[in-house]
Formats: structure tokens, C-alpha cells, sequence
């Protein structure tokens, strides 16, 4: 079982940004937020629900375990991101790297809220963190 670790927001920027990595092929983002999915995500992320991610794990592992580098990612990474990883991880039988997005979608939108490369369905709440 391949132990997930953090990911600063600065490296998952430059892989993004490398337009030789391919999303869903060299690397994914699974955002598994739930109601508040909404406000503004990272291009080409899938999203799978943490309150019924179990369910659908079974299905993301055969879809994209071939994928290298996996990261999850939340609200602010601390709680679902991590435990939705670490079930992941748990299950998977690749050499797979998995990571958790440090500081969560909060981070990363107060980083790069203004870059259509990073972000896109960004909407200005009351609710985010900064």
C-alpha cells in the first residue's frame, strides 16, 4: 500500500501547468467534496463525494489506477481529503503516488483564483476561508 502524502499547492500548480502532463492520464484530481462542491475547482477534476465515496471506489481503482500520480482534495484537506486518500491507498495494488492537497481547495483558491489554468467555475462566497 503506497502511504499518501501532502502536496503543496506550488507543485500541483507546475504540474498542471507542464502541458506535457495529460489529466487522467499522467496525473488526476479527485475532489470529493460534497454539497459544497460549488465556487470554483481545479480544471479536469473528477468529483466523487466523500458521503458515498466507499461506494465509488471501486470503480475510480479501475478507471484510473494506471493514472501515476493521484491527489485528493477538499474543503481544506484535513478531514475528507485525507480519510477518502487513505481509503484509496488502502485498496489500490499500484505503485500509484497518492497525495492530499495541502490546505485544501480554501489554499488553493486564495493562491489561484485569478489563473483560468488553475481555476475555472469560480464564484466569489462568503464562505471561503480568505
Amino acid at each position: 500500500m503506497s502511504k499518501p502524502s501532502y502536496i503543496k499547492a506550488e507543485e500541483l500548480r507546475e504540474i498542471i501547468k507542464n502541458k506535457t502532463k495529460v489529466p487522467g492520464k499522467d496525473y488526476l484530481v479527485v475532489d470529493v467534496r460534497d454539497e459544497d462542491y460549488q465556487g470554483g475547482n481545479i480544471p479536469n477534476v473528477i468529483n466523487k463525494p466523500s458521503d458515498n465515496f466507499t461506494d465509488s471506489l471501486d470503480g475510480l481503482i479501475s478507471e484510473y489506477s494506471q493514472v501515476p500520480k493521484i491527489i485528493f482534495t477538499c474543503r481544506q484537506s484535513r478531514v475528507r481529503g485525507p480519510s477518502c486518500a487513505v481509503a484509496y491507498a488502502s485498496k489500490v495494488n499500484t505503485d500509484q503516488t497518492i497525495h492530499v492537497l495541502k490546505g485544501g481547495m480554501d489554499g488553493w483558491l486564495r493562491k489561484y483564483k485569478d489563473d483560468s489554468e488553475l481555476v475555472e467555475n469560480y464564484v466569489e462566497e462568503e464562505e471561503w476561508d480568505f
